[in-house]
């Protein structure tokens, strides 16, 4: 396996209350590599959530280290974590919050217009990953003119465009029926394998895990175990205990 592109150590993230403090991330310790495709489970209010926010510069850590391309996240200011969070990562959201008014094509380009990258080579490569995932006709659509999965898709090619270390996407199948989200997870995966780059996928449907390399599941704020062999992780993507 290539270099680490995403580790944490220790990492915290705690909350003071009335009545104490709230661990919601409870000293986790993970590695992504480049080129890794990963997923992030558990149930609701098993921390996977706000960790996935802190992978993403969305959130500081309370303690420990976050690490992107050897940078740590928790030694930075405000101002450093949003230059990381535009230069080195990439999202897709469950809403996938494209804007309405542009077209498939432009809120790609929104990402490299972002970081001052819209140039001629830019704009070829968007139009290149799009057509990539099967929008090569829809370039000039508006969101509204698209399906579910068509703008999810979009979402994908915007979170890949600026070529991030980094890519993280929070329920990417929410919003597309079963059969298309298999296709959107099975595509995403052979971006990132293709590109290099780590990928860190949060969802509540473990038949999506049957498209990652590795299945870190959470449980009250902590790491409690981590599926790496394949014959483990296809027999959680079909619910075999």
């Amino acid at each position: 396996m290539s270099n680490i592109a995403l580790e944490t150590k220790n990492v915290l993230k705690t909350y003071n209350t009335d009545t104490g403090t709230i661990y919601a991330v409870n000293e986790v310790s993970m590695q992504v590599h480049a080129g890794e495709f990963v997923a992030l489970v558990g149930p609701s209010g098993s921390g996977k959530t706000t960790m996935l926010s802190m992978l993403a510069a969305l959130l500081s850590p309370s303690g420990g280290q976050l690490l992107i391309d050897g940078r740590d996240l928790a030694q930075m200011n405000d101002i450093e974590r949003v230059a990381m969070r535009r230069e080195k990562i990439g999202f897709t959201f469950q809403a996938n919050n494209l804007v309405p008014y542009l077209t498939a094509l432009e809120n790609v380009e929104l990402m490299l217009r972002l970081n001052s990258k819209l140039d001629k080579a830019g704009k070829l490569r968007a139009k290149e990953l799009l057509a990539r995932l099967g929008l090569g006709e829809r370039l000039n659509n508006l969101p509204s003119q698209m399906s579910g999965g068509q703008q999810q898709r979009v979402a994908i090619a915007r979170a890949l465009i600026h070529n991030p270390s980094v890519v993280v996407a929070v329920e990417p199948t929410a919003s597309v029926d079963t059969e298309r989200a298999y296709q959107v997870v099975q595509t995403f995966a052979g971006l990132i394998h293709e590109n290099q780059r780590a990928g860190i996928m949060v969802t509540h449907d473990l038949r999506m895990v049957e498209f990652v390399d590795k299945v870190f599941q959470m449980r009250d704020g902590k790491l409690v175990k981590v599926y790496q062999e394949r014959d483990e992780i296809l027999a959680l993507s079909r619910g075999i205990k």
